[in-house]
């Protein structure tokens, strides 16, 4: 039982929710929302695991760690990113290392470990801002010569206005094995 880790997220549509509780269980811990979390709870944790969804690059609620990050410097940090990009994909991972280097100092980088999830979409479900941008990406990709169309763009094109979940229980097995070390 590994009752000194904790899981905690911050999910908008689901998918993040979704690859907290999958880890929760694996790990047999304590699961909690980000708003139902209380920071001086981080003292009864050694093993912190935090889950944010990636919009427009940056990863919600990440907050919850570089602000308390002098707290729980000595403990064991993960952090799940979960978004629509493919994190087989080199370019999607970069991308977001990139944006993770503009909140994380480099200390906080060389301490905490990262892994990163695809998640899904559902545009009927979505804010308007959401809609906004996905539309305007859409706009943008189905420009393009279809030639040059990534597997990820032609994805995006197919499956636009829909309801799409990229979730795979099977993609935590590595964060799991990490912990369990």
């Amino acid at each position: 039982m590994e009752n000194n880790s904790v899981v905690i997220f911050e999910s908008k549509y689901g998918s993040t929710k979704r690859y907290a509780e999958w880890i929760s269980k694996e790990l047999s811990c304590a699961l909690f929302s980000k708003k139902d979390f209380k920071t001086q709870d981080f003292n009864n944790y050694e093993t912190i695991i935090y889950g944010g969804a990636i919009y427009a690059g940056g990863v919600s609620g990440i907050t919850l760690l570089t602000k308390n990050f002098e707290m729980i410097q000595d403990k064991n940090i993960i952090l799940f990113t979960c978004g629509l990009a493919d994190p087989c994909d080199e370019k999607n991972i970069e991308h977001i290392k990139e944006s993770l280097k503009k909140v994380l100092t480099p200390e906080m980088q060389n301490k905490i470990k990262i892994f990163h999830f695809r998640g899904g979409i559902d545009y009927s479900r979505l804010g308007i801002v959401h809609k906004f941008l996905m539309a305007m990406l859409y706009k943008t990709v189905s420009k393009k010569d279809d030639n040059t169309l990534t597997t990820e763009e032609k994805q995006l094109i197919d499956t636009y206005g829909k309801t799409v979940d990229f979730t795979d229980k099977t993609r935590i097995q590595p964060l799991i094995d990490y912990v369990q070390k």
